[in-house]
């Protein structure tokens, strides 16, 4: 009996586990499994309406009929809502016969009518064809996947990397990106941080898209191309508002040397430990997506033990009342005195100075330890 039941629960779990996946993925089978659940709830609600009324009213079936609004494409859904337009009609012909038919009872029916055509028409609308519980999984699913190359790799340890984020509205999909690759021994680190025009969700599926883009081509090309592969990108897809500011960063981890790149992004700053002090650095260039064939100029440098670099989209500066400019001033007080008690959460510390909350926000340390 046991050994039967340990055989049993595995083979159990790997079928559950298989629905599942195959609801997450939109597949006929999967949508086949879920509507099987429902119609089963929808017969049990059925069977407890006609044995005891008050328990299980006629509200009552609204309950699978929300679950597969969530769960269920078109066609699976309307075939739910016919099996549970039977089983309520026979319910409610049986109560009306038993007892009359009441105003209350009458409300209830015309209001689940409504919710019913309400939900047949969200779903018949859904351009993705999925359910939007599905829809939204496989959305937040490629914005992590891209996400993920834009993790800066694991770095010697005299290297230190850092980063903060916030979107327009607390939303999760968000017009900053940052793409990151580290060379193959482990030599030179190379990044580029964008900012999408536009905020939150409006430049959320623009930045999937370029981010995209831009995760397959760093590292194969060189700073130029990569910008100037970017640019064109830009230029054919015909956006709205189809440019973006960008900056790119190539550091030799053995040196500390580095080169930077700027299309129209805010200045990078750059730490001097004897100094003390933040500066900002004088790449300037012209936003991607602008110009058929805009001019970028390279500036270098060298990061001794303990200097940074400091990279931040706009929204960490500009404001309705105060200009980039005026915002890089102050950007460059807040940052010393958050790297004050050392840099272990600089960046976190850097952009809760930030007090607007209407534009995506992004910052990015790089300091080399002393």
């Amino acid at each position: 009996m046991r050994k039967g039941l340990r055989r049993l629960l595995p083979s159990l779990a790997r079928y559950l586990d298989d629905r599942i996946v195959g609801w997450r993925t939109g597949t006929g089978e999967g949508q086949r499994a879920v509507l099987a659940v429902l119609v089963a709830l929808t017969v049990i609600i059925f069977v407890g309406s006609l044995i005891e009324y008050m328990i299980f009213p006629a509200a009552t079936f609204v309950v699978p009929l929300l679950l597969g609004s969530m769960t269920l494409r078109y066609r699976p859904l309307l075939t739910l809502v016919g099996v549970t337009t039977v089983f309520l009609a026979i319910t409610v012909t049986k109560e009306n016969i038993l007892n009359g038919t009441t105003p209350g009872r009458v409300s209830t029916l015309v209001t689940m009518a409504v919710v019913v055509a309400i939900m047949l028409f969200e779903a018949r609308q859904r351009r993705s064809g999925l359910p939007g519980a599905i829809g939204e999984a496989m959305l937040v699913d490629l914005n992590n996947r891209l996400q993920r190359q834009g993790y800066v790799p694991l770095l010697p340890e005299q290297w230190r990397s850092q980063s903060a984020m916030s979107s327009a509205g607390g939303a999760k999909f968000a017009g900053d990106f940052l793409v990151a690759d580290l060379s193959e021994d482990g030599r030179h680190l190379e990044m580029v941080l964008v900012d999408v025009c536009g905020k939150g969700v409006a430049a959320g599926t623009q930045s999937l898209q370029l981010a995209g883009a831009l995760g397959g081509l760093i590292g194969s090309l060189p700073p130029q191309g990569l910008f100037a592969a970017a640019n064109h990108y830009l230029l054919r897809q015909n956006w709205d508002e189809g440019f973006a500011t960008a900056v790119h960063v190539i550091i030799d981890l053995d040196t500390g040397s580095y080169s930077l790149i700027s299309a129209g992004h805010p200045p990078v700053l750059i730490w001097s430990a004897k100094e003390q002090e933040w500066r900002a650095d004088q790449a300037r260039g012209i936003a991607l997506g602008i110009l058929e064939r805009p001019e970028f100029n390279t500036t270098s440098g060298v990061l001794e033990p303990g200097d940074a670099l400091l990279f931040y989209t706009d929204g960490v500066v500009e404001t309705r009342r105060r200009g980039v400019g005026e915002g890089v001033d102050w950007l460059r007080l807040a940052a010393a005195r958050s790297v004050a008690p050392g840099f272990d959460g600089a960046a976190r510390r850097i952009l809760e100075h930030v007090k607007t909350t209407d534009d995506d926000r992004a910052v990015l340390v790089i300091d080399r330890i002393g």
